[in-house]
């Protein structure tokens, strides 16, 4: 059994991510007939974008229901991208039925509603301004706050790990 994170890495090809607290720092901005206005981290989006052209499978799982977020990861080349889930859990069993090895995954989340899923994974993980109780079951609890390169942090780890990081991918978008 893996007993680092880093270990644990070695064997990741599939990172699950909750959106709100992990790629945005919790702030929306609200305005009348527009959907709520979220920022994402540039280096967080380049991380995702090179994830996948090195062959990693990304899923996103969010509770919220946004066309400007959903545009954004299809532009990141995320071809899984999971919106107005109640149940991540559930979720995360329609994926497994349909081939996802939890063995092989990590996932960040950031509050409650992660929390059963984080159970149910690798690896574990959180932006270092997540919920008490998801701090306390994270084998990886990166340096950054949400929205503030916490997935960067993340799957560079991985890709350096892997050794991946620093291929020729990484030179364009």
């Amino acid at each position: 059994m893996a007993s680092t994170y880093k270990e644990l890495l070695a064997g990741i090809d599939t990172f699950l991510f909750d959106v709100d607290g992990v790629f945005t720092d919790n702030r929306v901005l609200l305005l009348p007939g527009l959907d709520p206005v979220r920022t994402f981290h540039s280096r967080d989006a380049f991380a995702v974008q090179h994830a996948r052209k090195e062959g990693y499978r990304i899923i996103i799982a969010t509770g919220g229901k946004s066309d400007g977020v959903r545009e954004s990861f299809g532009r990141l080349r995320v071809e899984e991208y999971f919106d107005r889930v109640h149940d991540k859990s559930a979720k995360l069993d329609e994926l497994i039925a349909a081939g996802l090895d939890p063995a092989r995954a990590a996932y960040m989340g950031d509050d409650l509603p992660d929390l059963r899923v984080m159970q149910r994974v690798a690896l574990p993980c959180c932006p270092a301004d997540a919920a008490p109780e998801i701090k306390a079951i994270s084998r990886f609890i990166s340096a950054k706050n949400g929205g503030y390169g916490c997935v960067r942090d993340l799957l560079e780890q991985a890709l350096r790990v892997q050794g991946k990081w620093h291929t020729d991918g990484a030179h364009t978008w």
